[in-house]
């Protein structure tokens, strides 16, 4: 019997915002979004590519039944990917779901795109104007 090699979340690599930054500044790295098409409208990274992990529903939050089939029409496999949503959570369950699919460099960005707008990457406007509320993340950041 074959033996399964199934990722889980302890197998994502996580690199901090300024670890981010730096890659994609560099060009070595792509930035996939995974955030609501709806968040991503809000504010973004300016090279971000958005493919939402997740849809909002009146039962709740689903997964994307076509989130896979989308990021392989745009990335390869062995393409280097951050990763990122709003705080870090749908991010990581993508990493997860893009390691299980092949994809061989994928890293989430810790605390997604809020983090990148607390570091100030994300203009001059008010931090209040580019976040989106997250039951994960105090109110007042």
């Amino acid at each position: 019997m074959e033996k399964t090699n199934t990722k889980t979340f302890e197998d994502v690599e996580s690199v901090d915002v300024y670890t981010a930054k730096g890659l994609l500044t560099i060009g070595h790295h792509r930035y996939l979004d995974v955030r609501t098409n709806e968040e991503f409208a809000k504010s973004h990274f300016d090279d971000a590519l958005n493919i939402p992990y997740m849809f909002k529903t009146d039962e709740g939050r689903i997964v994307n039944p076509d989130f896979l089939p989308q990021v392989s029409s745009v990335y390869k496999k062995d393409d280097n990917l951050i990763v990122a949503c709003n705080s870090g959570g749908r991010a990581t369950r993508a990493c997860v779901d893009l390691l299980n699919a092949g994809y061989e460099h994928v890293a989430n960005m810790e605390e997604g795109y809020s983090a990148w707008v607390d570091a100030g990457f994300a203009g001059d406007k008010p931090a209040a104007e580019l976040k989106t509320a997250c039951k994960f993340r105090p109110k007042d950041n």
